[in-house]
Order: C-alpha cells, then sequence, then structure tokens
C-alpha cells in the first residue's frame, strides 16, 4: 500500500481507500457479513481509511465501520458528513444545536470519541456562500468533537468557494475520466492551500468498469435504477451524469485503456492516482473480489503522455457536452 498526505492535517491515508455508501443501501442487495469480511480484508491489505455518512443505510454503515474497527480506532482514519438527515435548504439544520446532535449520533454509531473528518454532505451553494456552517464546525473542532472538516461539493465553483476558508482541509469531489473538469482549476488550487483531495465516484457509477450492456437493469433499490435522471438527488452522482446508454456506449470507445493493465477498471483509478494532487480515491465495494479488484490500480503501470493526451481529447470532443446537471 502506500500512502498520501490528507492536505496539511497530518494525516498519511491509503491512496486507495474506500467509500460506504454501497455496503449501507441504495445500490442493491447488500450482505453485512460479507461487508465486514470486505472491510476486514481492506484493513489487512493497509487501507487504513474510510469514508461514509450519515444517511448512508440510516447510520447502518457507520454502524458497520465501528464493527470492523474496533480495537484499531488509533490505526483506522475514518471520514463522515452529515446534512442530508435533514433540510438540506434550510439554515436550520446547519446551526449549532442540529450540527452538534448529528456529530454526536454519528460518533455514538462509530464508537468514536472525535471525528477525523467530518464533511458538509453537498449542501446548497447559498449555504457555503452564508459560511456560518464553518464557524458551527470551528466550535465542534475547538470542543475536540472533529479533528479535521471538510466539504463534499458537486461543482468546481462550490470547492473553490470552499478553498477561501482557511481550515476547510479537504474537498471530496467526482473526478474520472468521464468528469476532468476538476483538472482545470479546483485540483491545483487545493494542493496550492494544502487542501486534501478525496475522489468518489472513481468508476462512474460502474460505466468505467466496461462491464456492462446497454439492455443491463439495476435493482429496484439500487439509485442507478431510480436516479439515472435526478429524480432523488444530483444527477451527477448517477453515471457521471452521462446517463446509463450514453456512459456504456463513451465506455465502450475506452476499452484500449485495459491494454497492457490488468483490466479496465484498474487503469481508470490508476489515471485518477496519476494525478498528483489526488490524496485518495473512495471506490465503493460489495464484496472482497471488489476490494480486491480496486487494489489492482496499486501496481499498474502509469499512463503515457501520449495516452494522457488522447484521453483529454476524448473527454473535451466526446464526453464533456453530454454531462448533465451542476459541475
Amino acid at each position: 500500500m502506500n500512502y498520501r498526505e490528507l492536505g496539511n492535517t497530518g494525516l498519511k491515508v491509503s491512496e486507495v481507500s474506500f467509500g460506504t455508501w454501497a455496503i449501507g443501501g441504495s445500490w442493491g442487495k447488500t450482505s453485512d457479513e460479507e461487508a465486514l469480511n470486505s472491510l476486514d480484508r481492506a484493513i489487512g491489505e493497509g487501507v487504513n481509511f474510510f469514508d461514509t455518512a450519515d444517511v448512508y443505510g440510516d447510520g447502518h454503515s457507520e454502524e458497520l465501520l465501528a464493527k470492523a474497527t474496533k480495537g484499531k480506532e488509533d490505526q483506522i482514519h475514518i471520514a463522515t458528513k452529515f446534512c442530508r438527515a435533514g433540510d438540506i435548504h434550510d439554515p436550520e439544520t446547519y446551526t449549532y444545536d442540529r450540527v452538534a446532535a448529528y456529530c454526536e449520533a454519528s460518533l455514538k454509531r462509530l464508537n468514536r470519541e472525535a471525528l477525523d473528518l467530518y464533511q458538509i454532505h453537498c449542501p446548497p451553494i447559498e449555504i457555503l456562500k452564508d459560511g456560518q456552517v464553518f464557524e458551527v464546525l470551528d466550535k465542534l473542532q475547538q470542543e475536540g468533537k472533529i479533528r479535521n472538516y471538510g466539504v463534499s461539493v458537486e461543482t468546481v465553483e462550490e470547492g473553490l468557494l470552499c478553498l477561501q476558508n482557511p481550515n476547510v482541509k479537504a474537498l471530496q469531489v467526482i473526478f474520472n475520466i468521464f468528469r476532468q473538469k476538476p483538472m482545470e482549476s479546483l485540483l491545483p488550487e487545493a494542493k496550492k492551500n494544502g487542501v486534501g483531495i478525496l475522489v468518489r465516484l472513481p468508476l462512474a457509477s460502474g460505466l468505467l468498469t466496461g462491464k456492462f450492456t446497454k439492455d443491463h437493469v439495476f435493482e429496484e433499490d439500487d439509485h442507478r435504477n431510480f436516479n439515472e435522471h435526478g429524480a432523488a438527488f444530483n444527477v451527477g452522482e448517477t453515471f457521471a451524469g452521462l446517463g446509463f446508454a450514453k456512459g456504456v456506449e463513451l465506455a465502450d470507445q475506452l476499452e484500449w485503456i485495459a491494454e497492457g493493465r490488468k483490466s479496465m477498471a484498474s487503469a481508470a483509478l490508476r489515471w485518477i492516482l496519476d494525478q498528483e494532487e489526488v490524496s485518495c480515491i473512495i471506490p465503493g465495494f460489495k464484496n472482497e473480489k471488489q476490494i480486491l479488484q480496486n487494489l489492482e490500480s496499486l501496481s499498474e503501470k502509469p499512463f503515457t503522455e501520449p495516452e494522457l493526451a488522447a484521453l483529454r481529447e476524448f473527454y473535451e470532443e466526446n464526453v464533456k457536452n453530454h454531462i448533465r446537471g451542476p459541475y
């Protein structure tokens, strides 16, 4: 395992870490036993950082992480998120009393005394512009309930706005071969400010594994079934905002990235890890096989300059204009 600095937090995190949305729910059928075995395997392979949220399975992902990391709290770092258990547009959701209650509930489920990283969970830009939530987080930090805080954002504009606050230590962004916009200004600015970058949806909801055909049908409770067009939350969180059929079509055109590499998925993850500003990727998983497949990216050969140029051109000419939703 390789480790990278999480900005200037003082934390060193495994460059391949994992998100726990899938094991909490909204990604089809899950098994707690399989989830716990997978978490144990990841930790055994050197993974020391996991991302979760209070709404993943209504806190179930946090409870699973508590079981998996019992006795290893000092070695395994956890980031969680808040605000989506309430009305994200209501300023009251971001008051001290409300955020402190969210924080205490997460601490209880995680069985921890302090949170390594506490993130605002994709709030509206108006909340970020108002800025009072940052004062609330400063207070929780002073009280010792959180060690660092950051923001999970939907757009580059939101990320750049967050960077104006010197106490924001990490940004969580959607970034992959289909979503290259953060490379233009956000990633360089974050690096300049000593802010860590967590990359979510690095495989574009599975599109970049190359395993889907256009006639694939997702389970009813899988967000890839019910949020393809943004019915439940930001459309960019599902298939990079491309829509499934267009995403499969574009993924088919990228099969060449697997040439000389283990798989299309590990190659797609390697492309992200080749960006020096990235602290870690946080792909999801539901079983041990997926843990090991994602870890294969660690040993993949880096992309050459011609390959990088080809992927940039592909994004500009074939992908960018098809992305829907705030970006």
